[in-house]
């Protein structure tokens, strides 16, 4: 339970008090009235002993009492009506409210943290005014009247008969059989004579005469003069005097309570009740059978005629619930006691102490000595009662029965004299003078006799006071018989049906259960008596409950939090919103954000509902706001409800202050940061062969390694325009803006370009969400051209469209549970500073069959595709956190976030805007084909742009045609059927022999340090002017490798008029390539072994071209022609095909190989030292009867394009580096004589069946001849991954690397030739000896003087080589040494002997060379390239 102002040691004897009835004549009354108070009332604040006071038990012990108080009331002889009681206890608790401000209780248990009101003043006042307004019954005494004050006034005439008169009526009113109630102690009451005197209207001698005349007749202890009214009312109040009287009346008097405005229009807690509200204590001023007071009707009585016209305008008097707020108004102005001064409050005090100490405790005590005498005789003890308490209770008891054995006797009465009674007379009156051993004494016996008689009302109301009295008395000689309480309260519930009796036994225990801390049994006692037949009681009982769980030593959260749900729904039942809809916010602490979702639900809807039936109607929106918020578990029906519910609330709140700030919707969800912008046009679609590039669009998903390769093509592309520095202040152009994009800066947007915003909504309810006239809402400060800018926020186009025009989207439907993205667009027309601030929206959903509360469509809301409910226009802001900071230590030590100004563009001026179209291109490609489209450039904007520029990572897929393409045909459409190449007709007779033609790389873009990926397109004039478009071919090859290829172009151009805050724009495209299997070229060049040749000099080169078709008949390939075979070096070119075969059309079908050898010859030195070092020289080997000019576009593009990716490849570093720098020029000599510089481009034809029509595919392979020996390919080799070694633990012992060059390198220092008779005939039958002369030529390939050593003995290392070679020998000197100057020949002549006849491989000689001018030795075997095989012919 709750904390309570009064401990529960004085809360039970406050509320069993001695009862003194009081009888006024007219003219007291009157006198009492000028203070707005009855007689009664008048003494209610004095009614409490501010001393101790003594009085003697019948064993003559003296007996101290404490704080004793007295309870004055006018003689009602109606009992009060069930219903009225109900009625003003509801009341009292929808007064009670708490008070704000209050500081709430922070209890910690567990992971909760709960702000709990640790007292509930309502439950308190309610117990209070439960107790006051018992109605008195025959079965206990506590309440009957134990004395009588008669009150007359000394300004009467006749103030002794007056006296007389109430006297009479005393008796009447107690002796009559006419009235059944009030009821009286014991026949003999006490009366006492009041004389009241008004000090400033009457005459005090007079008023003293007539008080000593009282003190005659009915002696000093049964009269008393009281003065009062010592100052009149209409006197200057210059004074301030205290009203001790408000706070007593405020509880009862429901005029004083909080107005009904606030609460509901009429509290219908129970049946009975008419809609006339009360007070106690209700005064009439009829007078009827000549007496000053009606007492025909309780004041708890409702009035029956309802018509209050009669009754004066006083505090007390009975109200219709229409006029109760009139009432209140009229009322706050009066002033209780306002004739009173603070002498009077003393005399007032005085005159209470005086009638308890000399009037009211010697009759109690003088009625107890009489009580205790016929108790002796009765049972014939020789000692009094009180000292027979130990015998009675060491003797045997009587066992009690169980409840369920007892039979249903509560109907059995006592008449008044029954000496059972008389003992719980005598227990009463004790326990009403605070004597708790001596009640507890005769509340045991009754009981006993109680019980053996089964008179069960009368049994169980002892047992209750024998279990008060055991609790009270001092020093605790025995424990609370809680078992007494717990048989009284089933007796009373069960077998009597007096729930009020049980609830008074409830309230009771309950609070000395809680004073010994003994919550768990507090709660199950409070729980068991919630029932049907009240839900005020219910509900209060409940609450108390709950905070017995929360009270606990480990407090029990979850209980708490569940019986503070039920005490809200009863207090909802019994009409008192506000307490209700304060229990579900106290539980709601408990269940929140524990997962307890359909708990959480449920609560809110609750208190939602609550508010708004109180007005609460922000608390209302708040509480419907969480439920739709929240992941909700519910059924779609239940959510379709709530949401109709809070649209409902949300209308009416709207409709409070129409022209407020739009308020914030909480659905659908919107994720924040996943907000794209997006500045520029949309994408055209495609237009028959015509193609818009892609660019940047919002149906593109974000890939951040494309976006890196985009960020590193423009960086490159401006760095060459800006001569290869990148300019500071450079940043990455973005056409969309989301999370992964760097949003620190503000955005630059063009003005008339439009700005897409792409919100993602998500609806987390399983019913759909309509959302109507959806816009985004934003602010705009423009700039004027001075500079000066004017801030205006605007919502809609209905401001001023020419600044921002705003597309609004009429409908737009989210599906249950459905995330779905809304694109909203704005039409900047001026420059400034925009800022997007959120969207607005009607909020609604679609009309169902389902209606709640009664509410269906209201009529006129919204006619479209969706029949709409109800909506309600709000707003949602995006806001979106920034990245986090983490790069200097304070931000890494704290969690900053940066700035995210996506949704903060700057409008800057206009720009050119170029848009690039694709004719003809193709998305399938054979590997090395050429094909010829044509890219049209459209400037739609109404700049001029200039500077365009295509950069890309592949550049060798596609080029614009060098500086001497011709370009015809111009149009795409005369070109169709033509070649992509520059073609020439040949005559037959330059067959096999190569034409020459040379061209310079520079022509082609290939200059030196220049950058091969960044191409300037060749615009005509250089400016594209405002709607202009110009068409330019393209001539595209596919990529080497098969499979689909993503290549990337990025169009770069600037405006003419330079524009300071955006330099350039930038426009993006990706073709998808897939390429199909073509042909693979292999190559090798091998240096020739006959040294004849048109110059003289030993140069000659063979050049095998191996050419396999790899295609398998996919894409419809029939055959491949090899067309011709061209050679593109700066020192070498094919001089002629030495194919042997006579077949001049070279076709390959399916999976065939065709092998080709050239004769390739050093270009003339002249021309080599004439030319510049970009000029290359080609010779074409044609197989057809046309020559492609492979020196024009766009053959020497690609080929120059392909040698540029080429010499990118990280070349294997072949020397190494050491301290010695000969070594190094050594190695570079040696290297260089193997080095061969010689291109080989194969051109080729494929023909191919597509739809029975043939159709010819022309393409090109190129081969890069890097060194001797050396196989090249046209296709990249896949790299082998090595095979996995063991790891070695410990460190190699050698670990310089050798620098010794490689066996390959050396092998090329000297070129051997053998020149000897191929057949050679011999009589071997003359002569047995056969000699052979051999001339061995020995040419020095590289620029340095070689030492050379030739060894002729045989090398018998190996038994193949002794099985040619044991049958020839070479006679004469068996080692030369010599040197070779520079490219020198040198022939030796040598004589080889055979003895045999057969076929002889002459090459034989070892030749050992070193460099004559280095001290380092390098040697090496020479390898022969060829055998030199000789015939031995027998003659």
């Amino acid at each position: 339970m709750a904390q309570c102002v009064q401990s529960v040691q004085e809360l039970i004897p406050d509320s069993f008090v001695p009862c003194v009835a009081a009888l006024c004549s007219d003219e007291a009354e009157r006198l009492t009235r000028l203070n707005h108070l009855s007689f009664a009332e008048l003494l209610k604040p004095f009614s409490r002993l501010t001393s101790e006071v003594h009085m003697r038990d019948p064993n003559n012990q003296l007996h101290v009492i404490k704080n004793l108080k007295i309870a004055v009331s006018n003689i009602i002889t109606q009992p009060p009506q069930p219903g009225v009681i109900r009625k003003l206890l509801n009341d009292v608790v929808f007064g009670s409210q708490p008070a704000e401000g209050l500081v709430a209780n922070v209890i910690t248990a567990g992971d909760y943290d709960l702000n709990i009101s640790a007292t509930t003043p309502w439950f308190e006042s309610y117990r209070e005014s439960f107790l006051q307004s018992m109605p008195a019954s025959d079965h206990e005494f506590l309440n009957h009247y134990l004395a009588c004050m008669l009150v007359a006034s000394s300004s009467e005439a006749e103030p002794v008969e007056q006296f007389s008169k109430l006297s009479q009526e005393q008796h009447r009113i107690q002796h009559n059989n006419d009235y059944s109630y009030p009821k009286w102690f014991i026949p003999n009451t006490l009366k006492y004579y009041v004389l009241l005197h008004d000090v400033s209207a009457g005459d005090e001698q007079r008023a003293e005469s007539i008080y000593e005349e009282m003190k005659q007749k009915y002696g000093t202890q049964g009269c008393y003069l009281l003065k009062i009214n010592s100052r009149t009312p209409n006197r200057a109040s210059d004074e301030q005097i205290p009203d001790p009287w408000s706070q007593y009346l405020q509880k009862n008097s429901i005029q004083n309570q909080e107005s009904y405005e606030d609460g509901p229009c009429t509290i219908t807690s129970n049946k009975n009740s008419d809609s006339n509200l009360l007070s106690l204590d209700g005064l009439d001023n009829e007078v009827k059978d000549g007496l000053p007071n009606n007492f025909r009707a309780h004041p708890l009585q409702l009035d029956p005629s309802g018509d209050s016209s009669n009754s004066i305008d006083g505090p007390d008097h009975v109200k219709s619930a229409s006029s109760l707020h009139e009432t209140k108004k009229a009322n706050a102005g009066i002033i209780h006691g306002a004739c009173l001064t603070l002498t009077d409050h003393d005399r007032i005090r005085q005159f209470i102490q005086e009638f308890t100490f000399r009037g009211l405790l010697p009759h109690i005590e003088k009625t107890i000595r009489q009580l205790n005498d016929q108790l002796i005789s009765r049972k014939g003890l020789s000692r009094s009662l009180f000292s027979a308490t130990k015998k009675w209770f060491s003797g045997s008891k009587v066992p009690e029965k169980s409840i369920n054995e007892l039979k249903n006797t509560s109907g059995l009465l006592y008449p008044p004299e029954a000496p059972e009674l008389q003992i719980r007379k005598m227990a009463d009156l004790c326990f009403l003078v605070q004597h708790y051993d001596l009640a507890y004494s005769c509340y045991h016996t009754a009981k006993k006799d109680f019980l053996n008689d089964q008179a069960m009302l009368y049994a169980a109301g002892a047992l209750e006071m024998a279990a008060v009295s055991a609790f009270l008395q001092p020093g605790a000689p025995r424990p609370y018989p809680a078992h007494y309480m717990d048989t009284a309260i089933q007796t009373y519930r069960d077998i009597c049906k007096n729930m009020v009796l049980a609830e008074r036994c409830v309230l009771l225990s309950a609070e000395i259960l809680k004073s010994q801390s003994k919550y768990s049994e507090a709660a199950a006692l409070l729980i068991r008596l919630t029932s049907e037949d009240s839900d005020l009681r219910s509900a209060l009982l409940l609450e108390q409950a709950a905070h017995c769980f929360i009270n606990m030593k480990s407090p029990m959260v979850r209980k708490y939090a569940f019986h503070m749900i039920l005490a809200g729904h009863r207090f909802s039942k019994a009409g008192q919103k506000k307490h209700a809809l304060r229990c579900y916010c106290q539980a709601m602490q408990v269940y929140k954000g524990k997962g307890w979702s359909l708990a959480e639900d449920h609560i809110n809807f609750t208190i939602g509902r609550q508010s708004y039936t109180l007005r609460q109607l922000d608390n209302a929106v708040s509480a419907f706001r969480h439920i739709l918020i929240n992941e909700s578990k519910q059924s779609a029906a239940q959510q379709g409800a709530f949401l109709r519910e809070y649209l409902y609330v949300y209308k009416n709140v709207s409709q409070l202050s129409p022209d407020g700030p739009l308020p914030q919707l909480p659905l659908p969800y919107i994720n924040s940061s996943a907000t794209r912008v997006f500045f520029g046009h949309d994408r055209r679609p495609a237009d028959g062969e015509k193609q818009a590039a892609t660019h940047v669009s919002l149906d593109q998903e974000y890939d951040s390694e494309s976006s890196q390769q985009w960020r590193e093509l423009e960086e490159q592309v401006v760095s060459v325009v800006n001569r290869g520095v990148l300019p500071s202040s450079f940043y990455p152009t973005q056409y969309c803006l989301n999370s992964y994009s760097d949003n620190s800066r503000f955005p630059l947007a063009v003005v008339e370009e439009p700005i897409t915003v792409e919100v993602a909504f998500r609806n987390p309810l399983k019913v759909p969400l309509l959302l109507t006239d959806l816009s985004l809402l934003w602010k705009f400060q423009p700039k004027d051209v001075s500079g000066k800018d004017d801030e205006e926020v605007k919502e809609l186009v209905k401001g001023e469209p020419e600044m921002i025009g705003t597309e609004v989207i009429s409908e737009f439907l989210i599906n249950s549970e459905e995330s779905k993205v809304a694109r909203l667009k704005l039409f900047p027309h001026h420059i400034g500073e925009l800022h997007i601030l959120g969207v607005v929206y009607n909020l609604g959903t679609i009309q169902g069959s389902m209606t709640v509360d009664g509410i269906g469509a209201l009529p006129g809301c919204h006619t479209g595709k969706h029949s709409l409910s109800m909506s309600v226009r709000g707003r949602q802001d995006l806001e979106i956190q920034g990245p986090r900071l983490n790069n200097t230590k304070e931000e890494k030590t704290s969690i900053k976030y940066g700035p995210d100004r996506r949704l903060d563009p700057i409008i800057t001026e206009e720009m050119p805007l170029l848009e690039v179209f694709f004719i003809h291109f193709p998305t399938g490609l054979l590997c090395g084909e050429i094909r010829k489209a044509y890219v049209e450039f459209v400037n739609v904007s109404k700049c001029p742009l200039t500077g365009l520029k295509v950069v890309s990572k592949r550049p060798e897929f596609f080029t614009f045609g060098g500086n001497t393409a011709v370009l015809t045909p111009l149009s795409p459409s005369a070109s169709e059927n033509c070649s992509a190449y520059k073609t020439v007709v040949t005559d037959s007779t330059s067959v096999c022999t190569a034409l020459i033609s040379s061209a310079s790389s520079v022509d082609f873009g290939i200059g030196i340090g220049s950058q091969p990926e960044v191409i300037p397109v060749p615009l005509p004039d250089t400016v594209l002017l405002p709607g202009a478009s110009v068409q330019l071919p393209m001539w595209l090859r596919g990529p080497d490798e098969e499979g689909v290829h993503e290549i990337n172009f990025l169009f770069y151009y600037e405006s003419v008029k330079k524009q300071p805050k955006i330099r350039h724009r930038i426009l993006r495209h990706t073709a998808v390539i897939c390429t199909s299997r073509s042909l693979n070229v292999r190559a090798t060049v091998c240096r020739s072994n006959s040294l004849e040749d048109e110059e003289g000099r030993g140069g000659n080169m063979l050049v095998f071209v191996d050419v396999e078709n790899t295609n398998t008949s996919e894409a419809g390939v029939k055959e491949f022609h090899i067309v011709q075979v061209s050679s593109s070096s700066k020192h070498w070119k094919l001089q002629k095909s030495v194919n042997l075969s006579e077949n001049k059309d070279a076709k390959l079908a399916s999976r065939e190989k065709g092998k080709f050898c050239f004769k390739a010859v050093r270009c003339k030195e002249e021309e080599v030292a004439t030319q510049s070092s970009e000029k290359y020289t080609f010779a074409d080997i044609i197989f057809g009867n046309e020559q492609i000019v492979s020196s024009a576009s766009p053959c020497a593009d690609f080929f120059y394009r392909s040698l540029s990716s080429e010499l990118k490849k990280p070349q294997a570093q072949s020397s190494v580096h050491t301290d010695k720098q000969s070594i190094e020029d050594t190695m570079r000599l040696i290297q260089k004589c193997s080095d061969v510089d010689l291109n080989i481009v194969v051109l080729w034809k494929a023909y191919v069946v597509e739809d029975s029509k043939q159709l010819i595919l022309e393409g090109q392979h190129h081969v890069v001849l890097h060194t001797i020996g050396k196989e090249a390919f046209s296709y990249p080799q896949k790299q082998e991954p090595p095979e996995m070694e063991l790891l070695k633990f410990f460190r190699p012992e050698n670990t310089t690397v050798s620098s010794r060059p490689s066996v390959e390198q050396l092998s090329n220092l000297i070129k051997t030739s053998f020149h000897y008779p191929e057949s050679f005939s011999h009589p071997f039958h003359q002569k047995s000896l056969c000699l052979v002369p051999v001339t061995l030529l020995l040419s020095n390939c590289s620029k340095a003087n070689v030492d050379v050593i030739v060894d002729l003995r045989h090398k018998t290392t190996s038994p193949e080589a002794l099985e040619i070679h044991g049958s020839f020998t070479w006679l004469g000197q068996t080692q030369y040494k010599l040197q070779l100057k520079s490219q020198e020949i040198h022939s030796l002549q040598l004589k080889a002997c055979f003895v045999h006849t057969g076929v002889y491989n002459l090459g034989t000689p070892r030749v050992f060379a070193k460099l004559s001018d280095q001290v380092t030795v390098f040697e090496t075997s020479q390898q022969n390239s060829m055998p030199a095989l000789i015939i031995i012919n027998n003659v």
